[in-house]
């Protein structure tokens, strides 16, 4: 019996490694498969025959390398072997994908409203709807799709389920697990966008430089400060976190952040710290739950003028960012940031105070300043993110374990 199970969970394990590689690069020969998993030539003969008679993935021809020879032999996904859903919660918007087995998007719905002081049924019952919307349209019966991945910018709670606090509900807390699980029976998450964003980050420069980057940090700006780290010791092992960066204290008993508390990095750097700091308005001012970046933009058009008020505003909001990445980094180690979100077209004006408020910690006086980048297309990186996140889960726990049906798409 220990013999029989042992050779199951390697079987498992070994379908997993093939799936994961056709994931990173979907459409990949017989040959390329065994040197990408370091498994025998016969091992990926069976377990390539299995996934085909189980609708998982598929043959193609493709031209040969050079235009001669003998056409090529590709693996790739089925599209329709199983769906899944993104749910992108934000200040402004709620987005809702639909992506099939290949990670290919299908459809797509954006309803830009402000949810500011709605109530936690009424929420939900917009979610449910939506998503029932979004399988109508993408004509996905409920039993195809497997995942549900939810992100948002507010806390997490660690059963990745519970949404604790959000610019949207306040500190109306959500069971996401709870809410959708009557009417799916997908798997159901719920992720910090930071930690997807910062994993998206992770895979694709990873895959650049050719090997996994030990240790990396992405930090969106915008009305909401957020942060996801990822520490990897290879391709198939990154860990992510985004521990609650917007409100660490920088300034104890400091201006009052949306969360409630007063002193918060994002008090002093979030998109409505800077308009609140631009025309002096009192630090303990209520903030707005929502800020048009429009009214940001014409305070960094006075920043660039030579407007004194204007340019402190910025500069303090980067001196309380650089301050939180002094400590991330005494506690992390050297790391590269990237900056993400609307607020990067800001960075210029940040820069001086986010140098400023690195150069306090000594681990940077003597090692140097972090490397730092900006990608401004954060929706992009969330999306990838829940492609990374939400694909792979399905590959190791549904279809690696062989769940889905004998012989039939999902």
């Amino acid at each position: 019996m220990l013999t029989k199970s042992s050779t199951e969970l390697i079987r498992q394990q070994n379908r997993a490694r093939i799936l994961a590689a056709l994931r990173r690069k979907n459409g990949q020969s017989h040959t390329e498969l065994a040197i990408e998993t370091g498994l025998a030539s016969a091992t990926v003969t069976a377990i390539t025959q299995e996934l085909e008679n189980e609708n998982v993935i598929e043959r193609t021809v493709a031209a040969p390398a050079g235009g001669r020879g003998r056409p090529r032999i590709l693996f790739k996904q089925r599209r329709s072997a199983a769906y899944a859903a993104f749910v992108r919660i934000s200040s402004d918007v709620l987005q809702y994908s639909m992506v099939d087995y290949s990670g290919t998007l299908i459809y797509r719905i954006e309803e830009k409203r402000d949810n500011a002081g709605q109530k936690v049924d009424a929420f939900a019952a917009d979610i449910r709807a939506a998503l029932g919307r979004l399988a109508e349209k993408s004509r996905i019966p409920n039993h195809a799709l497997k995942a549900i991945s939810i992100s948002s910018k507010g806390l997490v709670a660690d059963d990745n389920r519970t949404l604790l606090w959000s610019s949207v509900l306040g500190s109306q807390q959500i069971d996401m697990h709870k809410t959708l699980e009557p009417d799916w029976q997908a798997t159901i998450t719920l992720s910090h966008e930071s930690l997807l964003v910062a994993s998206a980050l992770h895979t694709s420069l990873s895959r650049k430089a050719g090997k996994p980057i030990p240790r990396l940090a992405a930090l969106s700006l915008g009305h909401s400060i957020g942060l996801g780290v990822v520490h990897a010791d290879g391709y198939e092992s990154p860990r992510a976190r985004a521990p609650g960066f917007g409100h660490m204290i920088h300034s104890h008993g400091g201006a009052l952040c949306r969360c409630g508390s007063q002193g918060c990095i994002e008090a002093y750097a979030g998109s409505y710290a800077i308009l609140r700091a631009a025309f002096r308005v009192p630090p303990n001012t209520l903030p707005a739950h929502f800020v048009p970046f429009v009214e940001i933009e014409r305070i960094a058009v006075l920043a660039r003028g030579g407007d004194r008020m204007a340019k402190t505003a910025f500069r303090d909001a980067g001196t309380a960012i650089g301050n939180g990445l002094a400590r991330l980094i005494s506690l992390h180690g050297k790391m590269p940031i990237v900056f993400t979100g609307p607020g990067v077209r800001f960075f210029d004006l940040m820069r001086p105070g986010i140098d400023e408020g690195l150069s306090a910690s000594l681990g940077v006086q003597i090692e140097g300043p972090p490397e730092m980048s900006a990608s401004p297309d954060e929706e992009r990186l969330v999306f990838e993110g829940h492609l990374n996140h939400t694909m792979s889960a399905i590959d190791r726990d549904v279809i690696a374990p062989k769940i889905l049906a004998q012989g039939g798409t999902a």
